[in-house]
């Protein structure tokens, strides 16, 4: 039995070393890729879906530095542990921390006035950033400063020169660009232990971060400095060159949660055990994809993208599962818990790539949702940090929701989830009222009423679909009628979707090309952009049209129209190709319009010069707005020849992949997708095989993809 027990575990010891992956994945990762421009890209330390986020935060508050960060900015103000990666918001930033040396103004400061705060140019040249880790010398203290991090804590290293003022100075005033603190706290122990919190209200009207933090010296003294004390200076002497570790825990719940973290998270001073600890744990979840082909910088564009997908929903429960709720109070939940659902974005390209790489990730995600919903009475719409801020328009957690039904994730509890779509529906906020009234959102009446019109349609056919699935055929007719509401906004004379009165009368006069940001009948969008969004009846659109061929000649017409928004439209509009808008979210879909009205070789045109043109491996390689990765989720996707189009469909349109192959890891083990280079001469329609016998659908299955196999791209000659 002693033998058989040794060779078992040699067995399962060389299982598990073949799993781990050979090579660096975490080496084709740029983090600063989507730091310029409108990308906001978080740029720090951070493991894969953790609540600490630590990095640089800069003295502008401008829109374009929403994430605390833009590669145009050598700004300083302290390293702060809550960051937001890709929005247009501008909030968190929580526990700034900041290394100085002499004396310093407590504030924020003013760029180019060495007076006015404590804040430090940053020496770019020496920035060095990958996953897990960030450094960068901050020139005005000749100080080294270095991050890394576990789920819950991060860990800083900072070398100083000699000095006989040294210190670490805690922030806990400076917030997000729209952040204010509300309540704020910090105490030293007599065993060196520092603990605090920092309330605020912003984009999250009512945050709560706790914290607990120690330091590798003995402290001489603490004082407090600036407005309401709201600066706690740490005193200590350095010799030159000397080392000085910081460890920082959070918790959305209590000090002793923090605490905890800090204590079973961070056992060890040994920074660069922990920062490598962080790059392997990158590295495993990088190779849930191994991608052969393509360029060097393809491959650096893909698995960059990749990180960012993985940014967020971020961790947001203690180690023994307490929660904030949406409701305020503290919940308990066994498995993790999530925030920052950034739904309007995500649900269209993040969530379906996440449920093929990440199911059981996934499951923690949609419970997440479904406490959220048992706690706030409906489905979350862009929540953060406990908080529900209703940004954008729709119920967008219904497709994530309705999916997660069809797809069969599991531990997920499917008759609750749906009861959470059916109670969601039943609201009466946000126009929905107006809609069960008049059947569709009078424009007279409501704000964005196109937007919100055809985003509800398209939850109901999620949701229809999930009913399906679980065989709730009266709910699924319900809500297959409903889906189809779209249909009263469409104006047959123009072509268009277009607001409509509740007297039936379309709004005049109409501009296709004009947008006003938040302040007309569409979102951040106008007619041309939201015309296409009934991704989930397109046999009806194409009907509504005067059939298919018409329907693609006015698609055709999309990409040829001038590129004209007009002065009040929001900068998210960006990445244009025509009217066809790839920067923002509500355009993400369409080129596959092609491929579901019989013309997959122009969406794998179409995508081809997306991938190529407005992707790319510097700073300013986002033609938008991240997005909490959705930006990013498109291009994986697209990559791989996958798209899901319709939500809650189990299947996933298919294209010309960019790369050779690749390898998905799947619950059934791995989906491989093969595509050599196509020959000059070669038909634009490849053959394509699943697992060796002919495929004729112009999609695959989910249940194909993850139960594993191989899709292989055949090229003829014309």
């Amino acid at each position: 039995m002693k033998n058989l027990a040794t060779i078992s575990g040699i067995l399962l010891l060389t299982i598990s070393c073949q799993q781990v992956p050979t090579h660096s994945f975490t080496s084709e990762v740029d983090p600063l890729i989507g730091s310029s421009g409108h990308g906001h890209v978080f740029v720090g330390a951070h493991r894969p879906f953790g609540m600490v986020q630590v990095g640089p935060t800069s003295i502008p508050q401008d829109w374009d530095w929403c994430s605390g960060y833009h590669a145009s900015d050598s700004t300083v103000i302290g390293f702060s542990h809550t960051h937001l990666s890709g929005t247009g918001i501008g909030d968190l930033f929580d526990i700034t921390v900041m290394p100085v040396v002499g004396e310093v103004t407590y504030s924020r400061g003013v760029e180019g006035d060495t007076e006015s705060g404590l804040w430090s140019y940053a020496d770019r040249g020496s920035e060095r950033v990958r996953p897990g880790y960030y450094s960068v010398l901050l020139e005005r203290y000749n100080i080294l400063a270095e991050l890394t991090a576990t789920e819950r804590t991060a860990l800083h290293r900072y070398t100083f020169p000699q000095s006989s003022s040294a210190s670490l100075v805690f922030d806990l005033e400076n917030g997000g660009c729209w952040d204010k603190v509300t309540d704020a706290h910090i105490s030293l122990a007599p065993n060196g232990l520092l603990t605090g919190w920092r309330h605020s209200r912003g984009w999250a009207n009512r945050q709560k971060v706790f914290f607990a933090a120690e330091c590798s010296k003995s402290i001489d003294s603490l004082t407090y400095h600036g407005r309401n004390s709201l600066y706690a200076r740490l005193h200590f002497s350095t010799q030159n060159g000397e080392q000085v570790l910081l460890k920082v825990a959070l918790s959305a719940v209590s000090i002793e949660g923090a605490t905890r973290a800090l204590q079973s998270e961070a056992t060890t001073w040994d920074f660069d055990a922990l920062a490598h600890k962080a790059d392997s744990l990158w590295n495993e979840e990088l190779s849930c994809i191994q991608i052969s082909g393509g360029t060097q910088a393809q491959r650096r564009t893909f698995y960059t993208a990749l990180y960012h997908v993985m940014t967020a929903p971020a961790l947001f429960s203690d180690i023994n599962g307490d929660y904030r709720g949406a409701d305020g109070e503290v919940h308990n939940c066994t498995s993790p818990t999530y925030t920052i659902f950034s739904l309007w974005d995500t649900y269209r390209a993040k969530m379906p790539l996440l449920s093929i790489i990440a199911p059981e990730r996934m499951s923690h995600f949609v419970n997440s949702m479904l406490n959220i919903c048992d706690q706030q009475g409906r489905l979350p719409v862009w929540h953060l940090w406990g908080c529900e801020t209703n940004c954008m328009v729709g119920n967008p957690a219904i497709p994530v929701v309705a999916d997660a039904i069809v797809k069969r994730i599991p531990n997920v509890d499917y008759n609750r989830a749906f009861e959470a779509i059916e109670k969601t529906t039943a609201h009466s906020k946000f126009g929905i009222d107006l809609r069960r009234q008049y059947g569709y959102i009078p424009c007279n009446l409501f704000k964005e009423s196109v937007a919100y019109e055809l985003e509800y349609a398209l939850a109901d056919g999620a949701a229809h679909q999930a009913a399906l699935s679980l065989g709730k055929t009266e709910s699924a007719n319900r809500y297959l009628a409903s889906s189809r509401s779209y249909r009263h906004l469409f104006d047959s004379i123009s072509g268009f979707m277009r607001g409509k009165d509740d007297m039936g009368n379309f709004r005049t006069p109409f501009d296709p090309l004009h947008a006003s940001h938040r302040n007309d009948d569409y979102c951040e969008g106008n007619a041309w952009q939201y015309t296409w969004l009934v991704p989930h009846d397109i046999e009806g659109l194409a009907s509504l049209f005067g059939g298919k061929a018409r329907m693609l000649a006015r698609l055709d017409s999309l990409f040829l129209q001038p590129s004209e928004l007009g002065k009040e439209a929001s900068p998210d509009i960006s990445g244009m190709i025509g009217q066809y808008a790839h920067g923002n979210e509500p355009s993400h879909h369409i080129l596959y319009l092609y491929a579901m009205l019989g013309r997959p070789e122009r969406t794998s045109e179409m995508v081809h010069h997306v991938l190529n043109t407005l992707y790319d491996d510097t700073p300013d390689g986002l033609c938008g707005n991240e997005d909490v990765g959705q930006m990013s989720a498109w291009f994986v996707l697209a990559s791989l020849g996958l798209y899901q189009v319709e939500p809650a469909s189990g299947r996933y349109w298919i294209s010309q992949p960019l790369f050779e192959r690749a390898t998905l890891k799947v619950p059934g083990g791995t989906f491989t997708i093969e595509c050599p280079i196509r020959p000059a001469n070669a038909n634009p329609r490849p053959r394509i095989l699943l697992n060796g016998a002919p495929h004729s659908m112009p999609y695959i299955s989910y249940e194909d993809i993850v139960k594993g196999g191989t899709l292989t791209f055949q090229w003829e000659e014309e």
